[in-house]
């Protein structure tokens, strides 16, 4: 067993020695439902170089004729009935043929260990530590020694949790590691993932999932006393009350948000962005443009690796997806119809023939350097880089006075400065999602998974927001590439949230689909918290009064509005619960406001030639 970081001559110890007799103890061969059909499968305990002992679950083919590449999958989520997965999502791969792997990370499920949550990846030159680097070397190294007709290649692949231990396994990776595809992987919990988006804390999801994930070695959730979680996070009062009332320090993740509000060394070194140094694995990294957990991640972790891939190893696909959508039909998204069943496309088409290029040298690769679909036309768009500058031109799309938003830019009317404004009040935040809003894992189903694609009709008449709207499009409007908000703003108090969101805004006229008559289709937005204007490491209060340029990204899209729809944008302030409430005053650690610090605050959002507060837009070139 050659353990990473150390020479092979010293693979055998008394200690390896004992812990690889203790990993060839096998189970009892599956039960019936988590067989799969031509596959056998076992249990087994995988020692690791620590001597805690991972649980695994693998598939062989019944009749296997030649030596299979392994592909593994490790998971927090538990690896019982992974034999669906074989007649499910991977059944393209199953047909395929190979040795399947599903492992319950250390901490989770069978597993032993201590489960710690985005284990942080260990220093350069540190041979001494752990992180799920070293469990998924060790893994493999296991594998490749116990397990009979292999052909020397291990692929690995999942998404979420599952996509940042893929990616984690190949920040050094084991040399049989021939092939990943980290799919939704987050890359960065405060800046852009599950956790925090530029600052502003995603309180549900945050909330919800720590307490899931830590309440029990297996997954517990949270037990509302509320159908309407909308209702029970308001009444929750500051998140002072989270511990004092409910968890009482009982969930790490919980309290490292407690501790950590800003971006200090903690979430720094939790990212794995600065351990990307080289790209000696082919990667396939997927993403879905509606994806409501992890967007934010796949595209950073493609940006990345593009930055060492001197080889064509870096691959982007995206598609008209939630989070995982690609596993399911991907025919629509909600109301939304993509016209073709856009997740077998790329299972079948994508996936299935990636993985049998690198790790079994069959068939040719036939992929872009990023492919996505471009929804709205509803076609699939092959780009020789991502985001492709050379095929688009910058556009501004400017606020002006009666709600309008143009491509021309504010001009001079009067001596005073142009605005907008709106009263923002914590005690009433604007929802997020239609209510109610049910929890994230509702036993009886949830909205969660779909509301990125929610009309945002219900919120367009509230008196805390603001909206600019084009007149109708004369010919199709497709973008490709980053959106750009450029906000001036100010504020009564002295700290505030700016949601931007771009949206389609359907034909009121739709003959044969009457139902998305109007609809208001969410198309790009993001949340920046005003305090960290200046930098995400220190927060700093915004003076009264003072206009503000607030510049960020709204991410990548690749999207045509449509001849007779119209382009909007909204802006608010409280997103809720998605996000946590903004005291509005400025206080050092928002997790320890009091109810006193939450005040209402006037709002102003600027169009004039001095302020000229716009959304900008990649246009692709009509040449393309």
């Amino acid at each position: 067993m050659h353990i990473r970081g150390l020479p092979r001559r010293h693979s055998v110890t008394g200690l390896t020695a004992t812990v690889l007799a203790i990993g060839l103890v096998l189970t009892a061969p599956f039960a019936a439902a988590d067989q799969a059909p031509d596959y056998t499968g076992r249990d087994v305990m995988i020692p690791m170089r620590d001597g805690i002992r991972l649980h695994a679950k693998i598939f062989t083919p019944v009749n296997q004729s030649e030596p299979l590449p392994i592909i593994m999958r490790r998971t927090p989520y538990g690896v019982s009935n992974s034999g669906r997965y074989l007649t499910g999502s991977w059944r393209a791969l199953a047909q395929e043929g190979y040795i399947f792997v599903f492992e319950d990370i250390r901490g989770k499920y069978g597993s032993e260990g201590e489960f710690v949550m985005q284990r942080p990846a260990r220093s350069p030159g540190d041979t001494e530590a752990l992180d799920e680097g070293t469990d998924t070397w060790d893994t493999i190294e296991w594998l490749l020694e116990n397990v009979p007709g292999h052909n020397g290649r291990v692929g690995m692949l999942g998404v979420s949790y599952d996509g940042w231990t893929t990616i984690m396994g190949a920040l050094e990776p084991h040399p049989a590691l021939r092939a990943i595809s980290p799919q939704a992987s987050p890359a960065d919990m405060w800046l852009g993932d599950d956790f925090h988006h530029n600052g502003a804390f995603r309180l549900s999801y945050g909330f919800e999932y720590a307490v899931r994930m830590e309440s029990d070695r297996e997954q517990r959730p949270f037990t509302f006393d509320r159908y309407d979680t909308y209702d029970w996070y308001l009444s929750l009062g500051p998140l002072s009350n989270v511990n004092r009332l409910y968890l009482h320090g009982s969930i790490p993740t919980w309290n490292d948000y407690v501790a950590h509000p800003d971006y200090d060394a903690f979430w720094q070194r939790q990212t794995l962005i600065p351990h990307i140094r080289n790209v000696t694995v082919p990667t396939l990294n997927v993403a879905g443009w509606w994806d409501q957990e992890d967007f934010y991640g796949p595209m950073r972790i493609y940006e990345v690796l593009e930055q060492y891939d001197t080889v064509d190893l870096n691959y982007l696909v995206v598609g008209p997806w939630n989070h995982g959508g690609w596993n399911r039909s991907g025919e629509s998204l909600g109301p939304i119809e993509f016209g073709s069943v856009t997740g077998e496309f790329y299972r079948e088409q994508v996936q299935a023939p990636w993985f049998a290029y690198w790790l079994k040298d069959r068939g040719r690769l036939d992929l872009p350097e990023a492919l996505t679909f471009e929804s709205g036309s509803n076609e699939w768009r092959h780009w020789n880089a991502w985001p492709p500058t050379e095929d688009t031109e910058q556009c501004e799309l400017y606020f002006h006075a009666e709600e309008e938003l143009s491509m021309q830019p504010p001009e001079m009317s009067g001596t005073t400065e142009a605005y907008d404004e709106y009263l923002s009040d914590p005690a009433h935040p604007v929802p997020y999602r239609h209510r109610p809003i049910q929890a994230t894992y509702h036993r009886g189903g949830s909205g969660w998974s779909t509301w990125l694609v929610q009309d945002q009709r219900f919120v367009d008449d509230r008196p805390d927001l603001l909206s600019w709207e084009s007149e109708v499009l004369e010919e199709d409007l497709t973008i490709a590439g980053e959106v750009v908000a450029h906000l001036f703003a100010s504020t009564t108090g002295s700290d505030a949230d700016w949601i931007v969101k771009l949206i389609d805004v359907y034909p009121e006229e739709m003959p044969g689909n009457w139902e998305m008559a109007g609809f208001q289709l969410m198309v790009s937005n993001e949340v920046f918290r005003g305090r960290y204007r200046n930098g995400f490491e220190i927060p700093e209060p915004i003076r009264p009064d003072e206009v503000l340029e607030y510049t960020f990204s709204l991410h990548t899209q690749n999207y045509t509005f449509r001849r007779g729809h119209r382009v909007m944008i909204q802006v608010q302030s409280t997103w809720f619960p998605i996000i946590d409430r903004n005291p509005q005053t400025f206080v050092p650690n928002i997790f320890e406001a009091e109810a006193g610090d939450f005040r209402a605050a006037t709002h102003r959002i600027y169009r004039s030639p001095r302020y000229p507060s716009r959304v900008t837009v990649p246009v692709v070139k009509s040449d393309r």
